[in-house]
C-alpha cells in the first residue's frame, strides 16, 4: 500500500498539471475568439485523440514496466508543452484572437496533446491496482483514484480560472513545464516492485486488437458494458463541448474557474465513499443506478437561469462520476486476467471516448444554429420562453436538458436488457467460484 501512495501522490501531481492545461487552454480560446464552435471543436480534437490513441497505449503499458510507461508519459507531455511555449512566445496576441487561425491551433492542439500523454498514466494507474491491492480492497483502491481524480480536478479548477484572469496564458505554460519536470524527476526515484512484465504470450509487440476482443468475448456481457458507457460519453460530450460556454454567460471565468474548484469536491466525496463503503456485492447494479440518478440531474439543473441551480446539479453529478468509473474498473479488474487489462483499459478507453468527439463537432454547429436560434428568435421563445427564459444562454440550457431526457431512456432500457442480466450473473459467478476456491 505505501508503495501505491506514493504512486497515487505523483500521478495526481501530473493529473493536476494536465488538468490545468486542459481548462486553462480552454478559458482562454473561448475568451479571446468568443466561439462556442471554438470550444466545440477544442473538446472533439481533445476526445478524438483520447479514442484513437488508447489502443495504441493499453499495448504500450503491456508491453513495458508500470513505471517505464509513466516515465515516457511525462517526457512526452514535457516536450510538447515546451512545443506549446514556443509558439506562444513567437506569435503576436491579435494572431489568437482569430477562431480560424492555423497557429492558434497548432498551439491547441499540440497544448491538448500535451494533456491527453497523460493518459498512460491512467491505464498504468488502473493495472497496477489489479498488481499491488488484493481483489478484496481493488473496489476502495478504485474510489482513492477517483478521489485523486477529484483533487487534481478542484485544484486545476480553481487556478486556472485564477490563472488566467489575472496572469495570462504564459505564466500557465510556465507553471506547466516546472510542475511536469518536478514529477518527472520524483518519478525517476519511486521503486515499483515489478519483476518483469507480466504476460504469457508474444502479443504485446503489437497493438493486437484481435486477442483484445477476443479477452472480451470469453465474458458475455462486458462488451455491452464498454458500449453502454460509449453512449453515455456520446450524450456526455454536449456537456463537455458547452458547458464552459454556459456556466461563462452566468458568472466572470474567475468566477467560473473557482466555482469548478468547488464543485470538484464532488469527485472527492464521491471518492472517498467508494473507498470507504466500496460499491456493494453488485457493482454493476451500483453503476446503473448511478447513471439514473445522473441524467435525472441533467434535465433539471439548467431548466431555470439559476447558478445556484447548476451549481446543487453538477455537483451531485460529479459525486457520481467516480462511483460509475470504480465500478466500471473493478468489474473489468475482476474478470480480465491480468496479462491484458493494461489493452482492454486501453481498448475500452478509445472505444467509449469515440463517441465523445462526435459530439462535440455536431454539437457546438447544432447549439449555433438551431437551438441558440430557437430560444431567442425561433418558436421556442412563444412556446416554452415566458417560464423557461430566452437568449443565448437558455438555448444551451434547452439542449442540456433534452440530452438528460434520452440519457435517463437509454439508462432505463439497459437496465432492462439481456446484456445487462448476463453481466451481472457472470460477476456473481466469479465471486462464488473464488469464494469456493478459498
Amino acid at each position: 500500500m505505501k508503495t501505491f501512495y506514493v504512486i497515487l501522490a505523483n500521478s495526481l501531481a501530473a493529473s493536476l498539471t494536465n488538468n490545468l492545461v486542459w481548462f486553462a487552454v480552454t478559458f482562454w480560446v473561448y475568451l479571446e475568439t468568443k466561439s462556442v464552435v471554438a470550444t466545440s471543436i477544442m473538446a472533439g480534437v481533445y476526445t478524438g485523440t483520447i479514442a484513437i490513441t488508447g489502443f495504441f497505449l493499453g499495448s504500450l503499458v503491456d508491453r513495458y514496466k508500470k513505471k517505464t510507461a509513466m516515465i515516457v508519459s511525462s517526457v512526452g507531455s514535457l516536450g510538447l508543452y515546451v512545443l506549446s511555449f514556443f509558439i506562444y512566445i513567437a506569435t503576436p496576441r491579435q494572431v489568437f484572437t482569430d477562431p480560424s487561425s492555423p497557429i492558434l491551433w497548432a498551439f491547441i492542439i499540440l497544448s491538448l496533446l500535451g494533456a491527453i500523454a497523460g493518459n498512460i498514466r491512467s491505464i498504468a494507474l488502473s493495472t497496477l491496482v489489479t498488481f499491488l491491492i488484493p481483489e478484496d480492497g481493488r473496489d476502495k483502491a478504485n474510489g482513492l483514484v477517483g478521489t485523486t481524480n477529484g483533487v487534481s480536478f478542484l485544484v486545476a479548477s480553481i487556478f486556472s480560472g485564477l490563472i488566467i484572469g489575472f496572469l495570462g496564458i504564459f505564466w500557465m505554460l510556465v507553471a506547466a513545464l516546472g510542475l511536469t519536470l518536478l514529477v518527472l524527476v520524483h518519478l525517476w526515484t519511486v521503486s515499483i516492485p515489478e519483476k518483469g512484465v507480466v504476460h504469457t504470450e508474444d502479443h504485446t509487440k503489437r497493438i493486437d486488437i484481435r486477442g483484445t476482443i477476443q479477452a472480451l468475448n470469453a465474458m458475455p456481457g462486458l462488451f455491452a458494458l464498454i458500449f453502454f458507457n460509449t453512449f453515455n460519453n456520446f450524450l456526455g460530450g454536449v456537456f463537455m463541448s458547452l458547458m464552459d460556454a454556459y456556466g461563462l454567460s452566468l458568472v466572470s471565468v474567475q468566477t467560473w474557474g473557482v466555482l469548478w474548484g468547488f464543485l470538484s469536491l464532488g469527485f472527492i466525496i464521491g471518492g472517498l465513499v467508494v473507498a470507504k463503503k466500496g460499491l456493494g456485492k453488485r457493482p454493476l447494479r451500483t453503476l446503473f443506478l448511478s447513471n439514473i440518478t445522473m441524467w435525472v440531474l441533467c434535465v433539471f439543473f439548467t431548466i431555470h437561469e439559476s447558478i445556484v441551480l447548476l451549481t446543487v446539479g453538477l455537483f451531485l453529478y460529479l459525486c457520481l462520476i467516480p462511483v460509475v468509473e470504480a465500478a466500471e474498473q473493478t468489474i473489468m479488474q475482476k474478470l480480465i486476467p491480468p496479462e491484458r487489462q493494461g489493452r482492454v483499459f486501453g481498448f475500452a478507453q478509445s472505444i467509449e471516448q469515440a463517441a465523445s468527439p462526435l459530439t462535440a463537432f455536431m454539437i457546438g454547429p447544432i447549439a449555433e444554429y438551431i437551438f441558440i436560434p430557437f430560444m431567442t428568435t425561433g418558436a421556442g421563445v412563444d412556446l416554452i420562453g415566458n417560464w423557461f427564459g430566452t437568449g443565448k444562454d437558455r438555448g444551451l440550457a434547452l439542449l442540456f436538458t433534452v440530452t438528460g431526457l434520452i440519457g435517463l431512456l437509454v439508462t432505463v432500457i439497459a437496465m432492462k436488457s439481456s446484456a445487462y442480466k448476463t453481466l451481472s450473473r457472470n460477476y456473481q459467478k466469479q465471486t462464488a467460484e473464488e469464494l469456493i476456491d478459498q
